[in-house]
């Protein structure tokens, strides 16, 4: 699967809010989130453990590769859950790199995921997610994506390039590949 996907700073997260009731943007919840990302070869790999109202979900094993870049930029992944990753990655203990935790409250918009996320040690952020499928393809994500940007742009700061893990990493001193 593949998305296109664009992150920023968040300056306003009530103005966002606003800006997201104005659109008519879904609010779908809030969400506790732990990622624990693990030094693999090629790629991120890294176990989701989410929070939804006080209820733990099933966790997700999720490998990605993506270009980091300031612009949107596409993201090929696969979900896979603890069963079907260990029969893909194996079953010994891979090497932890560093875990990220957040809370995320998630909107929907024209088919398109919007993120308000508060990052522990990191801060505030903006993410939208667009899937390509077949009925909405890499053209219409752009658009998609660049109309939310336009619409939220009083309520952002700097995009950014690198994933959360990248930022923590940098902050602490880590190297991915150490």
């Amino acid at each position: 699967m593949q998305n296109l996907e664009f992150k920023a700073e968040l300056r306003e997260p009530d103005l966002a809010r606003a800006a997201l009731r104005r659109l008519g943007a879904s609010p779908v919840g809030v969400v506790k989130q732990v990622d624990t990302y693990y030094r693999v070869a090629s790629g991120r790999l890294k176990k989701r453990e989410t929070e939804f109202d006080g209820s733990p979900e099933p966790a997700e094993i999720i490998h990605y590769e993506r270009h980091d870049r300031a612009l949107p930029k596409i993201s090929k992944f696969d979900i896979y859950t603890e069963e079907q990753a260990a029969e893909r990655f194996g079953t010994l203990p891979l090497p932890v790199w560093l875990t990220v935790s957040k809370t995320r409250e998630i909107f929907m918009h024209s088919g398109v995921r919007i993120h308000l996320d508060e990052v522990d040690d990191l801060g505030r952020f903006l993410e939208f997610e667009a899937l390509v499928t077949k009925t909405q393809n890499m053209a219409k994500c752009n658009e998609l994506v660049g109309d939310l940007r336009q619409a939220l742009g009083p309520t952002l700061g700097e995009p950014i390039s690198v994933s959360y893990s990248d930022l923590l990493a940098a902050k602490l001193g880590e190297s991915e590949h150490a």
